[in-house]
This record gives C-alpha cells, sequence and structure tokens, in this order.
C-alpha cells in the first residue's frame, strides 16, 4: 500500500468521497499522506500542508489548461496557496463549468425524455451527471455507458469546456505552488508532446493506475531529461484510497512539509 496518494478527488468536485471523511477512509485504506486535488477547486484548508486526524492532508488542485498543439493537458498543484490571479482563473471555470453542465443536461434530458433531477453548482462535471444517468431507473447506460454513449468526447451530448493556456495555468500554478506536476502523462492523444511540455514544470505523475499494461520508459526518461521530481496517486473519484501512489522515500524527496519548507 502506497504512503501517499497524491491525486484525490472529493465531494467538492466530482468525486463521491467527503473532504471531511478523507482522514478516516485514508487510516482504513493504510495511508499517511493524501493530497486533494480537486477539478478547479481550493480547499477550507489553514494552510498548504495539515494534518487531519493523524493524516496529512496536502492542499492540491487539478488544472486542465490547453496547449499550442490542441490538446488539453491536467496539472497538478501542490501546496496550494491561491494567488489573486489562479483565483480570478478558477472564477472564471466554475462559471464555464455550470453553464456547460446545464448544456449536457439539457441534451441528455431532450434526447432521453427524462429528467435527472441534478443540482448543478460549483465544481460539477461530467461524472456528476454519469452518476444521475447510471441511477436513473428507466435509463438502460450505466455510467461508463454515459461516457461512451451520451457524454464522452465525440459523444452527442458533448460539450467542451473553456481552459486557460497552458502558459497561464502553469504561471498561476507556479505562483500559488510548491510544486507543479504533469498529471497521468501517458493518457493524452499526443503523450509525447504532453511530456515535452514537462520541461516548463517541477514533477511528473509516475505512479498512476492506468488500468492497463503500461510503458512507463517515455515518463522516466522525461524525469531525467528534465531533472524532475516524481509525483504518484490513484486519481480516486470513490470512497477507496491508496491504489497507486509513492513510498515513504518517493514522497519525501518532494519535501511537501507542514512547516512551510520545501
Amino acid at each position: 500500500m502506497p504512503y501517499a496518494d497524491l491525486h484525490v478527488h472529493t465531494t467538492r468536485s466530482d468525486g463521491s468521497l467527503p473532504l471531511e471523511a478523507v482522514p478516516e477512509v485514508a487510516r482504513r485504506d493504510g495511508v499517511d499522506v493524501v493530497a486533494v486535488t480537486d477539478h478547479d477547486r481550493v480547499q477550507p484548508f489553514d494552510g498548504p500542508v495539515v494534518e487531519r486526524d493523524g493524516v496529512t492532508l496536502i492542499h492540491g488542485i487539478e488544472l486542465r489548461v490547453g496547449t499550442d498543439a490542441s490538446q488539453r493537458i491536467d496539472l497538478l498543484g501542490y501546496g496550494l496557496e491561491p494567488s489573486a490571479e489562479l483565483e480570478a482563473i478558477l472564477e472564471s471555470i466554475q462559471e464555464n463549468r455550470m453553464e456547460r453542465g446545464r448544456a449536457i443536461v439539457d441534451c441528455v434530458e431532450s434526447r432521453l425524455g427524462v429528467d435527472l433531477g441534478v443540482t448543478i453548482d460549483s465544481g460539477f462535471g461530467r461524472p456528476h451527471i454519469a452518476r444521475a444517468i447510471d441511477a436513473h431507473p428507466t435509463i438502460e447506460y450505466d455510467y461508463q455507458g454515459a461516457f461512451d454513449h451520451l457524454i464522452g468526447s465525440d459523444c452527442p451530448c458533448y460539450v467542451p469546456r473553456e481552459v486557460p493556456s497552458f502558459e497561464r495555468g502553469r504561471a498561476a500554478l507556479a505562483e500559488s505552488c510548491r510544486l507543479v506536476s504533469l498529471a497521468h502523462p501517458l493518457r493524452y492523444r499526443d503523450p509525447e508532446q504532453a511530456l515535452a511540455l514537462t520541461a516548463d514544470l517541477d514533477a511528473v505523475e509516475l505512479q498512476y493506475p492506468y488500468g492497463r499494461d503500461i510503458d512507463r520508459t517515455p515518463v522516466e526518461h522525461a524525469l531525467e531529461r528534465h531533472d524532475l521530481l516524481a509525483t504518484g496517486g490513484s486519481d480516486a473519484h470513490n470512497e477507496r484510497l491508496g491504489i497507486d501512489g509513492l513510498s515513504r522515500g518517493a514522497y519525501e524527496r518532494l519535501e511537501l512539509t507542514a512547516d512551510g519548507t520545501n
């Protein structure tokens, strides 16, 4: 079991685990350190790293940005103390998230002739819609089927989000965070282009549960080429932590300590 799971989502974005339950679940699953990295949301923490019931919580964030190569990637920021620029970016993103969520819901409801009964507020995302589709008694699609046939990319009810540029997002995170990492580099359409961007970052996510056999050699080469730190986590959206992550030694090399040093 990993010592540190540095990629966890809660109900403050599109996860199913309430923030206040994270320490209990972490202890249950044998995880000592959790980075809460909700999409485009800051947490109500009183510092970049806090201790809760024997568990270290890292104030993190996952921010989607656009690249010059017409690809969208996700950046992970750790040890967050949000700047005015980052807060302005997040406010704009959350407004767009709600507009986009309403457009997708309207499309699904019109297409299927149903009422999903969802509440659209800050942090709303497609997983909320997929869960509502899965739970609806008259819809034939389950959670994955909702993405495969209705709301996934290139599906009839998909609506793209507006995101900041890589340059603007990276700069805002660099100003606000102790460490900025590229998330799940081998999930992108063009992993080589995504990994090239790590030249401007501090780290890259090496440990990640891709759900299939994966050759991590390109990530290892980027780590060496750009002298990067390695991050890792489960990308948890449910109530299980520690599917992947870092050993204690690998986590300590990040130097995300509670006393404010790095």
